[in-house]
């Protein structure tokens, strides 16, 4: 008999420096914070930033990108841009200079890269990240994990709380590689214990900024990916669709960049934390906000060939994400509303409707 896995640490498990674990920090005491965000254009940037321009204790924010860009054409007059790349420790450490938080939010999602290039920006380029916030003193380390860090497993919990152990996905390598950094990270943070590190695990993050699956296709083919699944749409006309009842969550964009920016400020202890929007959708209730006709069966066929293809050899990257559907990862956030003072705005079909409306900008 496999034996049961060990029950995780959960919040307030990494880090036990000044800050203490038992009571939220004093946030007001920290006025003028500089906070330096690495991957700032992004899903999860485009809800935390905002929320920074608009907080009187955030004084300064750096923005670290491979890519260059202008902070001033999104009406970011906090932020000065500094060219760098999670591969170059030496940069990080000169961008991270004075700052007293750092967020990680740089990340492959779809696997087209290389598997060497997608570890040597998802695990060594965290690692690197990490270890530059310690070097400069930050107080505060704030990563962008994922539900994909508890795996599929068939016993997990039916509602999965930061006690029930991260363990890597069978064959996906995003979460094999976020199960991975959790542990790398809390072993790092055992070692530096004047730097809190906060873990936010949201499901999948909707909004008028989701990424999507736009660089699904490769190379001379990603334009065109862009334009056909980068920003989802509504049938033209309702065309009937089996769809197996498999529940989900969903967590806007906007909410995610609220508990990231309560993390910033200590509002609670260090340690991981779930976040998902209210309510629990299914596969049928997607189907019908994008314009089908649902008719719906029951979701224990569709998880069993889901399973079955995700252990075929040779998948592509992309069709690893099978293995995500193939048992259902529903989420407890009573923790990060209980010592984060964090509770969504918007319900999972909020966030869901909220992304179908919006446009490209």
């Amino acid at each position: 008999m496999t034996p049961a896995p060990q029950r995780g640490s959960g919040a307030g498990a990494f880090g036990d420096g000044p800050r203490g674990l038992d009571e939220p920090e004093d946030t007001a005491a920290e006025p003028g914070l500089t906070v330096a965000i690495t991957g700032p254009t992004g899903t999860f940037g485009s809800g935390l930033v905002p929320l920074l321009e608009d907080d009187d204790r955030i004084h300064r924010v750096i923005g670290i990108a491979r890519r260059p860009f202008d902070p001033a054409d999104r009406g970011w007059t906090k932020m000065e841009y500094r060219q760098g790349d999670v591969r170059d420790p030496d940069a990080l450490r000169e961008a991270f200079r004075e700052a007293d938080v750092v967020v990680h939010l740089a990340f492959l999602i779809t696997g087209n890269a290389s598997r060497q290039t997608t570890r040597e920006i998802n695990v060594d380029g965290t690692l690197n990240v990490f270890r530059a916030a310690a070097a400069v003193g930050a107080r505060r380390f704030v990563h962008a994990s994922s539900v994909a860090a508890y795996g599929w497993h068939s016993d997990n919990p039916e509602l999965i709380d930061e006690d029930w152990p991260v363990r890597p996905a069978a064959r996906l390598f995003y979460g094999q590689e976020k199960a991975e950094l959790e542990a790398l990270l809390e072993a790092e943070a055992s070692h530096h214990p004047d730097l809190g590190l906060y873990m936010l695990r949201p499901p999948i993050v909707l909004g008028p900024h989701a990424v999507g699956a736009k660089d699904v296709l490769p190379g001379l083919l990603a334009p065109l990916g862009r334009r056909l699944f980068g920003r989802p749409r509504r049938l033209p006309v309702p065309i009937p669709l089996l769809v197996p009842e498999y529940p989900m969550q969903f967590i806007h964009e906007e909410d995610v960049g609220r508990a990231l920016q309560l993390c910033v400020l200590g509002a609670g202890p260090p340690g991981a934390y779930n976040i998902a929007g209210d309510g629990v959708l299914t596969a049928g209730d997607v189907a019908r906000e994008f314009g089908a006709l649902p008719i719906r069966v029951p979701a224990g066929p569709a998880q069993a060939a889901a399973k079955a293809m995700s252990r075929l050899p040779f998948l592509p990257p992309a069709a690893e994400w099978v293995e995500a559907v193939s048992r259902p990862s529903i989420m407890d956030t009573s923790r990060a509303q209980e010592m984060l003072g964090w509770h969504p705005r918007f319900s999972g079909l909020e966030a869901l409707r909220d992304t179908l409306r919006s446009r490209p900008r």
